[in-house]
Order: C-alpha cells, then sequence, then structure tokens
C-alpha cells in the first residue's frame, strides 16, 4: 500500500524537480521540489526518532513559513496526522486542544515555548520542540541531523492525514477527522474546476493553520507541480507588487478590501492573473462589483467548511454570480432540506444546507454521539448553514444556523465569547452576534447590560485580548438597557442584528 495522500506530489512532480520552484519565500529564497522531497523526508525521519509512530497526532502552533509546509508533509509521510493550531490561541485553549488530542509531540514558537512547555506537560505531551517564523528551532534541527531519503509510510485512502478543531456551539471545539482521500480527492477536483496546471504561480498570503491556507491552496499546488509565492502574511502593497508576476490568488474578502484601497490596483497590474478566488467568509456584492470595475476580474466565490474542504464553486468560465458560491464541485451532492423534518426543498426555497462526497470528513475526533447527530442516514453531513438553490444550480448561503459568526475567514461561536464576558465584574448578560463589516466579512460584537461599576469598552475589550483568540475578542462593545426576548425568554439575536445593523458601516 502507497501513502495516498503524498502519492498526489510524487505523480504530480514536474520533469525537472531541481529547476522548478516549489516556493519563493518573502525574501525571495527559491526552494525546488527537490528540496521539499528532501526536506520533508528529513521531517518524516525527525519525527520517527522523536517518538512519532503511524497514527499520533503531531500538534503543531508555529508561524508560516516554508519549514512548516515541510514538517506538515513530513508528518503526512510519516503517517501521522497533523494537527495546526491557530496561532492566536492562548496558553488556556492550547491546554484543550493538546488534552483532548494527546498528541505525541507539540511544536510551539521559541518566543512561546517556555510559557507553553509547562502546558503541554500538564495536557500530558513529554516531546516539545520549536520552529519559528525564520524556520529555526529545534524541530529544523532535528531535521537537519535527520537522513532526508525516507520511505514513506503506508497510509490508505480512509487513514487520518489531519484533524482540524472548529468551534461548538457551546464554546467546547471539535476536531474535525480528515483522511488522506478527503485532502487528495480534493485537491484533484479544484485542480480541474479552477484549472490549474505546473504552469501557474499562486500569490499565497494565507495562514496555514486553516483549510483554506493550507489545504486548498497548497494541495492544490502540489496537485499541478506549481509555484507558491510564499508571503508571511497579507501586506497589500507587497501583493500588489507580486500581481505581474503571478497567474493565481487565493484569498479572504478582507484581502479584496484591502488591495481596493491601493490606489495602484488596475487592469494592467492585475492583468497576468487568471484567477482570483475569495473564500472562509462572505463576500458582500458591493466588493465584487467594485474588484471587477477596477481589475476587469470577476472574483470566483466558493463555499467550504472546515469539516468538508470545498463544496461548490462559482464556474471558472461561466457566470460568477455575485451573492452566490456557485453550483456544487463535481463529485459532490448538495441539497437543501426543511431543518425540521428533513424534506428535500425545491429550488429557491430556503433550509439547512446538507453536502455529502468524498470531501466529507470522517467524523469528529473522540465525539462519536456528535458525529451521529451531524450525519444522515444517507451519508449526507448537515452543515448548519442555511441557503437556497436557484434555479440554475447556484447556492445561495443567507444565514447560519446556531449564530456561527465568521470573521476574517474563522468561525467565531457567540457562546464561547459571551462566557468570558459574563465572568466580567459589572456584567449582568451579553449577548454576542455578527454584524456586517467592510474588512472582516462580519465583525464580532458584544451587546452587555452592565452595571454602571462595569468596566468601559476600551478597558473591557484589553481584558477580554489576554483570554481569546485576537479574532475571536469583539471589534465593538455596545452597553444596552436590556436584550429583547421571545415568549419563552429566548434572546433575539436577530432583532439585535436588524438593531446594530449599520455599527461598522463606512
Amino acid at each position: 500500500m502507497s501513502n495516498h495522500l503524498f502519492d498526489l506530489v510524487r505523480t504530480n512532480l514536474p520533469a525537472d524537480p531541481i529547476a522548478k520552484t516549489f516556493i519563493e519565500t518573502g525574501d525571495g529564497t527559491r526552494l525546488s521540489y527537490a528540496h521539499l522531497l528532501a526536506r520533508s523526508g528529513a521531517y518524516a525521519a525527525a519525527l520517527g526518532t522523536l517518538g512519532v509512530r503511524p497514527g499520533d497526532r503531531v500538534a503543531v502552533q508555529a508561524e508560516k513559513s516554508a519549514e512548516f509546509v515541510f514538517l506538515y508533509l513530513g508528518a503526512v509521510r510519516a503517517g501521522a496526522v497533523f494537527l495546526p493550531l491557530n496561532t492566536a490561541y492562548t496558553a488556556t485553549e492550547v491546554d484543550y486542544f493538546l488534552s483532548d488530542a494527546e498528541p505525541a509531540l507539540f511544536v510551539c514558537d521559541p518566543a512561546k515555548a517556555e510559557a507553553l512547555e509547562p502546558v503541554a506537560r500538564g495536557a500530558g505531551t513529554a516531546t516539545i520542540r520549536t520552529l519559528g517564523a525564520d524556520g529555526l528551532g529545534s524541530m529544523a534541527e532535528a531535521a537537519d541531523a535527520a537522513d532526508p531519503v525516507f520511505a514513506d509510510v503506508a497510509r490508505g485512502p480512509d487513514d487520518l492525514a489531519a484533524i482540524l478543531y472548529t468551534s461548538g456551539t457551546t464554546g467546547r471545539s471539535k476536531g474535525a477527522m480528515l483522511s488522506h482521500d478527503n485532502l487528495a480527492s480534493n485537491a484533484l477536483t479544484l485542480r480541474e474546476a479552477w484549472r490549474f496546471t505546473g504552469e501557474d504561480v499562486l500569490i499565497h498570503a494565507l495562514p496555514v493553520f486553516h483549510t483554506h491556507g493550507l489545504f486548498v491552496a497548497i494541495n492544490v499546488v502540489l496537485a499541478t507541480g506549481g509555484t507558491m509565492l510564499f508571503l508571511g502574511k497579507f501586506d497589500p502593497k507587497q501583493v500588489l507588487a507580486l500581481m505581474p508576476r503571478a497567474t493565481a490568488m487565493m484569498g479572504v474578502p478582507t484581502f479584496y478590501t484591502r488591495l481596493l484601497r491601493e490606489p495602484g490596483l488596475n487592469p494592467e497590474i492585475a492583468g497576468g492573473i487568471r484567477l482570483f478566488v475569495s473564500g472562509s467568509a462572505p463576500l458582500l456584492a458591493e466588493t465584487h462589483r467594485d474588484w471587477q470595475a477596477r481589475t476587469g476580474h470577476a472574483i470566483l466565490e466558493r463555499y467550504g467548511m472546515t469539516e468538508t474542504n470545498m463544496n461548490t464553486s462559482n464556474p471558472y468560465a461561466g457566470a460568477r454570480v455575485a451573492g452566490t458560491v456557485g453550483p456544487a464541485l463535481p463529485g459532490v451532492a448538495v441539497r437543501v432540506v426543511d431543518p425540521e423534518t428533513g424534506a428535500v426543498l425545491e429550488p429557491e426555497a430556503v433550509g439547512m444546507i446538507e453536502v455529502k462526497g468524498p470531501n466529507v470528513f470522517k467524523g469528529y475526533w473522540r465525539m462519536p454521539e456528535k458525529t451521529a447527530a451531524e450525519f444522515k442516514a444517507d451519508g449526507f453531513f448537515i452543515t448548519g448553514d442555511l441557503g437556497k438553490i436557484d434555479g440554475d444550480g447556484y447556492v445561495h448561503i443567507v444565514g447560519r444556523g446556531k449564530d456561527l459568526i465568521i470573521t476574517g475567514g474563522y468561525n467565531v461561536y457567540p457562546k464561547e465569547v459571551e462566557n468570558e464576558i459574563d465572568a466580567l465584574p459589572g456584567v449582568i448578560e451579553s449577548a454576542v452576534i455578527g454584524l456586517v463589516h467592510p474588512d472582516f466579512g462580519e465583525g464580532v460584537t458584544a451587546i452587555v447590560v452592565a452595571r454602571p461599576d462595569a468596566a468601559p469598552e476600551a478597558e473591557m475589550l484589553r481584558i477580554l485580548e489576554a483570554r481569546l483568540a485576537r479574532y475571536k475578542c469583539p471589534k465593538r462593545v455596545v452597553f444596552v438597557e436590556e436584550l429583547p426576548r421571545n415568549a419563552m425568554g429566548k434572546v433575539q439575536k436577530n432583532v439585535l442584528r436588524d438593531l446594530h445593523a449599520g455599527l461598522y458601516r463606512a
């Protein structure tokens, strides 16, 4: 048996792996496909030396770097389960993930090692190594000392390749188990749908702890033998300067709204780009129109989830309709059902979106009851998103069940934020909602009922920033006399969203 996911890389290697650049970093360093093979092999060997066995989890909370990518691929080759963690997670949050996943190895930023080592050991992870944004650290040193020639561990299509944690409605995060074929099949589907080839040069300014940047962008490039211009973070001026050298860019709505503020954005500078993709958060129709007017390009919006990779996409050739995420991708089935009865609805009727296909995850880590509750008997996964399918087969996302907020491409469940706010002195109760935001798609917003002795807005935000990952922190705190409730006493968040709809309007 071969290594199913890494076979995707081997099958699509360029004709000359030594000459062909896989990654070009922000400082101009070029790393070839031959380097990819050697460095990922060295990391795979190093993982074995550190006691990582097939099926073991490798948790990584490290800044973006080429070495991070080679560590990911090394884990795949070693038969391990890669577990990337958002770099914004606090020590308390990391403690939960390590306690739940029980990784054999935890890799963190050298600057955070002193604070996180006791957390990791307390969670039962005995082996800790480091990796920095500069590609240096004890994990990189272990790879330096290892043999770069590595025989890939046999892994089949259904073996786990990764676990990605996604927020839960009660604040408890769930680990989505992604198999080798979940990732490989989706990369191949997107390669064809978006017409990627080995000639493509992708601007990669996304984070690598998220399905968008780690699996969609990187795996699609690996499935073609293409090249990435690999930036540590999104900088609009740097991205603009790179556009004449690129053929594609994947981003979140924030990328596009910020690039639109750059006076140098015009049809000439974007002329060599054949594809701009947006996802991870809703793209405003206004942004779609403004981008087309400024560049001559229509952004391609698609729909995916941590649990499913990509489900739908506006067409490469055909109408890219603003406000929709396009039809289902080949091999993926999408339906809209009545949330109460489960009956499949007719076109244009709004209901719960369900999906099925080789891209859909295997279930939640150590949560069999939750897994059983989220899958229908016929294999369809209940996404929690509300939407409709129009007469042309295009999917429209109209809302989300359970009040999920998507801000800057990251999922935030209000309950987790509300728990922290309600624990603050002087707070009587709170309701956290998402409001339309020009940069982030949705802005996390706290509506708070408080006593006179409660901290003011600025102080409350400062306290929350020390307790929550930055993307979970409210953009604003609005104080009110009371929260609207229905006859059953439940807070009416839809009313709050209507009342405060224009809060972030320019």
